[in-house]
């Protein structure tokens, strides 16, 4: 059986630099000299695929990053789950509505030296489409449907950024040829509803042709039917959602009933085919995210990456997530809205009234707390020493002024993000890491079926399905696994958000929940009030938080180093709640919690609280687009080249 992988560059460059493929490359880059011939040649015409997989995929080196085709973390810093980055999005003292203001991910003008835009991208699937059933005519057929069904998929999942991004945008299926002068290309933006419908349509054309799973060694990894039935989940439930859905509150509303059945349907083709859960066991949850090329029944999607030093895409995320003292980039600070999210021991909310101590936070938590986060005294090895122990703490040296990190790892937190580390990572090459990134997972899956259940108001089912991903990582099935008797529908719908930010913590999918749900603000005059209805307190007016250990006692050399050597905390451990109990009382005999000198999230030195303005949820089209395109419509919320307003609804 085979995971659905997102095609490596290694692999592209080993397929096109093997042989004769110079020309190709070169008649590629040029749509006036491309030989549309090499689809009568199933080698080329691999190429040509691979070279697709290559422009949608080749910048996403590292899970929390968004948007196919140009890859950014951007919007996983927005969140709460990465703190420090204040980008204009987020900034209270910018305010964005020109049309100069919005992003460029849309593209830029059809030349015959084209760049790798969304629309360049689409065009290169609609060339192989309209070609290989008629230059392609001798292959095989299972071929040339294998081909085709792939081209259909990569188009659905860029329209699909698009649609994230812009709401509705012009929907090209055919070859067109750039002109100033032919009025029959000028595409006007469809509705949302309509590219979500052609999304679809792509998404189940390409189940039709796609196989069940691959069966030669050269089709490994690429996508399959099954991929393509769980994409429909994630695309319709997006557009159930409030973003786009004026009638999300309307429990009988029809966009949440097909979601629905997108998810079963999917849930049921993947079942059939060997894919679930991994595991039974947050230990297993953990050493999941290490299974590199071979079958895992969890993955649907993932980035296949490399070790090797050049011609290949590695898994940055190593580099970035170490320690200083790791030789790492000096890590990843988790604010404390992170460390205060996720659940107690037993699956209940972090309260006071439940027994939770904000000091003492790693006691008693949900098991996966301990596999997504590290903290100072925990055992984090790598190739050259499996059992090191990291520190990340400060103290002051005598004259009570000076202040030295210890270990030379300056972090504002007292804890860090350890997921999907490799712990025989090699330590004098974490930046080529060969770990591959999980796209889609099985999980996710469960949780879209959740949320769609959740929002029509079938409770049990949503607590159910909730409990399929508790009970895995070992949370005991008492009170539901800790979920209790949701209230109503947007308790239940708000379980489902919350049980997100834990399962799928750090892979890229908080922002977009986020979106979908507008949890920035509530805002009556748009009729957003889902914050306000689901309990949540919004975003905006929040800030990412940061502490630091310090030393309680004083010295020109470190105290605390000669005292440290017993402590090592690790999650696998027999007597690992000793070890915690331990620790606690180690930090309470030797360190302080103190607030740094410069808050985690500032703009210049100055700190800063979120403001997200509502027309950020969905962008105009920047002034470039439609100063080339005069027929297009800018979206409400944002000016046009000329200032003025917007009138595309993108709710339609």
């Amino acid at each position: 059986m085979n995971k659905n992988k997102i095609w490596s560059l290694t692999l592209f460059l080993s397929l096109v630099l093997a042989g004769c493929s110079d020309q190709f490359l070169e008649d590629k880059k040029n749509f006036d000299s491309f030989d549309e011939s090499i689809f009568t040649n199933e080698t080329q015409t691999s190429w040509y695929i691979d070279r697709i997989y290559y422009d949608f995929f080749a910048g996403y080196n590292s899970p929390i990053k968004t948007l196919v085709g140009s890859y950014s973390d951007d919007k996983s810093r927005m969140t709460e789950e990465i703190g420090g980055t204040i980008n204009n999005l987020i900034n209270p003292g910018k305010t964005l509505e020109t049309s100069a203001d919005c992003p460029t991910y849309f593209g830029a003008q059809l030349v015959a030296n084209p760049q790798n835009h969304p629309y360049t991208r689409i065009r290169n699937c609609n060339i192989l489409i309209e070609k290989m059933d008629v230059v392609g005519a001798s292959l095989p057929e299972t071929f040339r449907n294998n081909a085709k069904g792939q081209m259909y998929f990569f188009r659905a999942l860029q329209y699909f950024d698009l649609v994230r991004t812009y709401g509705g945008v012009p929907i090209v299926t055919e070859v067109l040829n750039a002109s100033s002068t032919d009025e029959s290309i000028k595409y006007p933006r469809a509705t949302t509803s309509e590219c979500i419908a052609q999304i679809i349509k792509d998404l189940d054309k390409a189940a039709e042709l796609l196989p069940t799973e691959w069966v030669a060694s050269s089709g490994y990894g690429r996508f399959n039917k099954a991929a393509a039935l769980a994409m429909k989940s994630r695309v319709l439930l997006t557009h159930a959602s409030p973003l786009f859905n004026t009638d999300w509150d309307n429990a009988g509303n029809q966009r949440w009933q097909l979601a629905l059945e997108a998810g079963l349907a999917a849930e049921k083709e993947l079942s059939s085919m060997g894919y679930g859960l991994y595991g039974n066991s947050a230990k297993d949850w953990q050493n999941m995210f290490l299974i590199d090329n071979k079958f895992c029944s969890e993955v649907i999607m993932v980035q296949m990456c490399s070790p090797a030093t050049s011609a290949a895409i590695n898994n940055g995320w190593e580099k970035s997530i170490r320690l200083s003292s790791q030789s790492g980039s000096g890590g990843v600070p988790a604010p404390k809205e992170m460390i205060d999210l996720f659940p107690l021991e037993n699956g209940v909310r972090p309260t006071k009234s439940n027994g939770y101590d904000e000091t003492n936070f790693y006691l008693n938590r949900d098991p996966r707390f301990y596999r997504t986060f590290a903290f100072s005294g925990c055992k984090w090895g790598h190739k050259t020493n499996a059992n090191v122990v990291v520190w990340a703490y400060r103290y002051k040296k005598a004259d009570n002024k000076t202040i030295v990190y210890a270990d030379g790892n300056q972090l504002k937190s007292p804890a860090f993000v350890r997921k999907m580390s490799n712990p025989v990572a090699d330590d004098n090459s974490f930046e080529y890491s060969g770990t591959d990134i999980f796209e889609y997972r099985y999980a996710e899956l469960l949780l879209n079926i959740a949320e769609c259940y959740a929002a029509k108001g079938d409770i049990a089912n949503c607590t159910a399905y909730l409990g399929k991903i508790r009970k895995r990582v070992g949370i005991a099935s008492a009170n539901n696994y800790g979920i209790g008797t949701l209230a109503d529908k947007y308790a239940a719908i708000e379980a489902c958000l919350y049980e997100r930010r834990i399962e799928l913590a750090y892979e890229g999918k908080r922002f977009w929940d986020v979106q979908r749900w507008m949890l920035y603000n509530d805002d009556a005059s748009v009729n957003n009030n889902t914050c306000a209805k689901l309990g949540i307190k919004p975003i905006n007016g929040t800030t990412r938080t940061g502490n630091h250990w310090q030393a309680i006692a004083t010295g020109n050399t470190d105290p605390i180093a000669s005292i440290r050597g017993t402590i090592s905390i690790d999650p696998d451990a027999s007597n690992f709640k000793d070890q915690l109990n331990a620790l606690a009382k180690f930090y309470a005999d030797n360190f302080t919690l103190v607030s740094p000198e410069t808050a985690m999230d500032v703009d210049g030195k100055n700190p800063v609280n979120i403001l997200w303005r509502q027309n950020y949820y969905v962008f105009g089209l920047h002034t470039t687009v439609l100063t080339n395109n005069s027929w297009l419509e800018q979206t409400t919320g944002w000016k046009d080249p000329f200032g003025a307003m917007g009138t595309y609804n993108f709710q339609k």
